[in-house]
């Protein structure tokens, strides 16, 4: 039988959809990000602790209405850690950035139960599972029990694969769909069919189209034209495109430094197709054409 220390949580600073767009800041702690902005390396456990609190705060500062944590890269081609290491990096973390930012949502960036119920106990509001509660089906009811918001995002990874070029030099693999649009969307469902089974309010459920994850470089951009079907599902939709390697691909091979403006303009897209987050690195960049965009859609902003 299934058991989980997690007390009911507080309610979670006020979200209201379809007010306006939000933003949740990343927070890698790992060494090996794709996105070169992890926290951890060379360095103390007390410095990695004191950097991470830094940069929440300042993603704060700079607009980030969410901080979403993680202690596992998830990049293409990405080496699995254990659940134990994924802990050890980002318990710590998640309280004193908590302490630092008492009033801020904070979401953490897991497919684990175990790591999802020990954040949740360490300060953390949101579980976002890369997985859609596929991975660790006890994921979901970590998550019922807390009644916490939960963003379950589609991952195409485990699907089969074509060889054929899939215009980014092989970066994103071969991954097969017969009707990406539509398969998205079906398996999606699955994962909130998983989370209402284990008792997780339709109220508390987010979907995240999941770009770059089992996509090649066309398919992410034929997702991203194709949006609004993913919003059409009813859910609040999670759009995250940032520094991704498609971007790159796209503007001539940039490094993941200097994608910030192609961010911005599938951030805009997603926004004017009806989508209510957008995760990222470069948030006062993207905050800022999130307030313009706002402001020019959103009758009421």
């Amino acid at each position: 039988m299934f058991q989980s220390n997690v007390a009911l949580k507080r309610p979670p600073a006020p979200i209201v959809w379809g007010e306006r767009t939000y933003t949740m800041g990343i927070l890698n702690i790992t060494p090996d990000s794709f996105s070169q902005d992890g926290v951890a390396g060379q360095k103390s456990r007390s410095q990695i602790v004191e950097d991470a609190v830094r940069q929440a705060v300042q993603q704060v500062a700079d607009g980030a209405d969410i901080i979403d944590i993680g202690g596992e890269s998830t990049k293409p081609g990405g080496v699995a850690v254990d659940g134990d290491l994924e802990r050890a990096r980002i318990l710590d973390v998640i309280r004193e950035v908590r302490a630092a930012l008492p009033d801020t949502v904070i979401s953490v960036d897991t497919y684990r139960s175990k790591t999802a119920a020990a954040a949740l106990e360490a300060g953390a509001d949101w579980v976002n599972d890369i997985w859609g509660f596929k991975q660790d089906p006890d994921i979901s009811k970590v998550s019922a029990e807390a009644n916490c918001p939960v963003v379950l995002m589609h991952n195409g990874r485990n699907r089969p694969r074509l060889e054929k070029d899939d215009g980014a030099d092989g970066y994103y693999g071969y991954y097969e769909y017969t009707d990406l649009i539509g398969e998205v969307k079906q398996e999606l469902l699955q994962s909130v069919e998983i989370a209402v089974q284990a008792g997780v309010s339709e109220q508390n459920i987010m979907l995240d189209p999941g770009i770059g994850f089992g996509k090649t470089a066309p398919q992410n951009v034929h997702l991203l034209q194709e949006m609004s079907e993913i919003v059409s599902l009813g859910y609040p939709v999670l759009l995250g495109t940032s520094r991704k390697g498609f971007i790159g691909q796209y503007l001539g091979g940039l490094p993941v430094d200097q994608r910030v403006e192609g961010t911005i303009a599938t951030c805009v897209h997603g926004i004017t197709a009806g989508v209510d987050l957008v995760r990222v690195h470069d948030v006062k960049e993207v905050v800022r054409s999130v307030r313009m965009t706002d402001k020019i859609v959103r009758t009421n902003f």
